[in-house]
């Protein structure tokens, strides 16, 4: 195991995950390392992200570049969460303004036994590496992740990405047989991977399931749950921090709580202050600053900001975010500016707050 050198005890991030008292609010951003960055620009070239990823010391690159830049709490590892299965000969491409694309979608059974165990030691060797060459160097926590299985699934189902899902939820109603068996895979993908990362050093992992938000809750529980259930208890086994980041699930906040992730990401759509009320003390909580907003005016941005800071005086554990990642067209000073007021005012509201006494959510809850 690869490990690092900096003693990071003291890290903010990590003792708000685990919902100690802060001496300020930590900040890191869902897509800081590359897109607006010129020195992203400058180093990434205009080859397909799978094929940079194939490069540890340029992803290692450009992964520390956002921390040089805006001294923020946590490097998040430049990869993809398609990457893991770029190696797995099922012919999948990242197409620049589509997404993912999928040369022969999966939607019967004998389409998801093409999908193989990944060989940590090949298959995932790129990414040991560019994690390892990250933690040599960072003084704060390096966040690994993986991708969901419902989001990852829609996508090898669906074929590219999807308005509506409505092929992948006619698949889990009409064959759910298909539809497990496949979840079942990209679960053990996911672990594989949350392994490596922290075998190598990682300190937290995140996981993205960009699409759930799209079930009911009904088909959340019947067909999504279950293997979400196995990923947590896997990923609770590494012995790191989990954060779970889903997009619309404010329909599903106490179904993800119950999950036992110690924290939950919240993207823009739902009220930071309503969540930490619903879920008490249960989960830290991450977000969630409308990545549009930082395409306003500086004073604007930072309103705003000072509204989410707010609303996270009623969060035990609290971690500053965007409630998706950074777009493209952001321009790095509004992101340095929002650092130092997350610094300064979370210092503050931190220091006056302490930890905020949030009542548990219902007796019982599963931790």
């Amino acid at each position: 195991m690869n490990t690092q050198t900096t003693d990071l005890s003291s890290s903010v991030l990590l003792k708000a995950l685990h919902q100690e008292t802060t001496e300020r609010t930590p900040v890191w951003f869902m897509r800081q390392a590359g897109r607006s960055l010129p020195e992203y620009r400058k180093v990434r070239g205009v080859e397909s992200i799978l094929k940079v990823l194939q490069s540890p010391e340029l992803a290692a690159e450009i992964t520390l570049q956002p921390v040089r830049r805006y001294q923020v709490d946590a490097a998040i590892l430049y990869s993809d969460i398609m990457a893991p299965l770029a190696n797995l000969g099922i012919g999948i491409d990242i197409v620049a303004g589509v997404g993912p694309v999928i040369e022969e979608p999966m939607r019967s059974m004998r389409d998801v036994e093409r999908l193989r165990a990944v060989d940590p030691s090949i298959d995932l060797a790129p990414m040991a590496a560019a994690v390892a060459l990250c933690v040599q160097e960072l003084t704060v926590p390096l966040i690994g992740f993986c991708g969901g299985p419902f989001t990852i699934a829609s996508y090898l189902v669906e074929g590219r990405p999807s308005r509506t899902h409505a092929t992948i939820k006619t698949l889990m109603l009409q064959e759910p047989e298909v539809f497990h068996e496949l979840a079942s895979r990209l679960v053990d993908i996911a672990i594989a991977t949350l392994t490596v990362q922290v075998d190598q050093g990682a300190s937290v992992v995140q996981i993205f399931d960009s699409w759930i938000g799209t079930l009911s809750p009904w088909m959340f529980r019947t067909w999504v749950r279950p293997h979400l259930q196995r990923l947590a208890e896997a990923s609770a086994r590494l012995g790191v921090p989990v954060i779970y980041f889903g997009v619309e699930t404010a329909g599903l906040l106490e179904d993800l709580a119950d999950l036992g992730f110690p924290a939950l990401g919240l993207d823009w759509r739902i009220d930071l202050g309503n969540a930490a009320t619903r879920l008490g003390s249960q989960v830290a909580l991450q977000g969630n600053l409308d990545p549009s907003i930082l395409l306003a005016p500086t004073e604007t941005v930072l309103a705003a900001t000072e509204n989410v800071l707010t609303a996270s005086a009623k969060a035990k554990g609290y971690i500053f975010n965007l409630g998706h990642g950074v777009l493209p067209e952001t321009n790095p000073d509004t992101l340095a500016a929002i650092v130092e007021l997350v610094h300064q005012r979370g210092a503050s509201l931190r220091g006056a707050a302490g930890l905020p006494a949030t009542p548990d959510r219902a007796a019982g809850a599963s931790r």
